[in-house]
């Protein structure tokens, strides 16, 4: 069932939430939309942002994903709905689960400004270079136009002190290309952390196990 989306769910959650996962103080609610592209295939993600939750809503195959994560006690729910096949799972994710899937995340820093300048999804972004934990050097585009409120300032690039709008990420062994494609202040409405009905509550290893492992 889930052999069409073995880019897997996972990985993509993780660079998702990455995204979001830095961001400074401003925006309270709203909609960031960033373009994926992994293992050959370009996804849209769409988040959702009110207060300290977050939901990431994704398009995958068949698949319909939902990401809802509390940023204020690292909890999370992932929602999915196969409506070919007339399925919908809901794993829950602990802070604890989501501390260990953090600790497999590379590290960045040593950032610094190049002073090179373009406009990325209509704000003014500057490329930054950077190095991982393991001696390699990366770059990235990220713009002080805007700031979101109630996250973390956690994720992939603590540190940066402005919001990523292109770069690449290696999650799980899947290399993942992202660039912002829109930001939205519209309001978005309370984000609902229950299990909504009709769900079947699997673990996340269940969750592998149905993607042939995961990979």
């Amino acid at each position: 069932m889930f052999k069409s989306i073995k880019t897997s769910i996972v990985a993509l959650i993780l660079v998702s939430t990455a995204i979001i996962a830095h961001a400074q103080k401003k925006i309270a609610e709203g909609t960031l939309v960033f373009a994926v592209t992994a293992n050959g295939t370009t996804t849209d993600v769409k988040t959702k942002f009110n207060g300290s939750l977050t939901k990431i809503e994704i398009e995958n195959g068949p698949a319909l994903v939902n990401i809802i994560s509390n940023t204020a006690d690292k909890s999370g729910l992932l929602l999915i709905d196969v409506p070919v096949a007339q399925k919908q799972f809901a794993v829950k994710v602990s802070k604890a689960e989501t501390e260990a899937q953090e600790a497999l995340m590379p590290k960045y820093s040593d950032y610094k400004a190049t002073g090179e300048k373009q406009t990325i999804a209509g704000f003014n972004a500057e490329k930054y270079t950077y190095k991982d934990d393991k001696g390699g050097a990366h770059e990235l585009w990220a713009t002080k136009d805007v700031d979101i409120a109630a996250i973390t300032t956690g994720g992939l690039f603590k540190g940066l002190g402005a919001l990523p709008v292109k770069y690449s990420a290696l999650i799980n062994g899947v290399n993942s290309d992202l660039i912002l494609k829109s930001l939205s202040e519209a309001k978005v409405g309370a984000i609902n952390t229950e299990i909504p009905a009709g769900y079947e509550v699997v673990t996340m290893e269940d969750l592998k196990a149905m993607q042939g492992g995961g990979e």
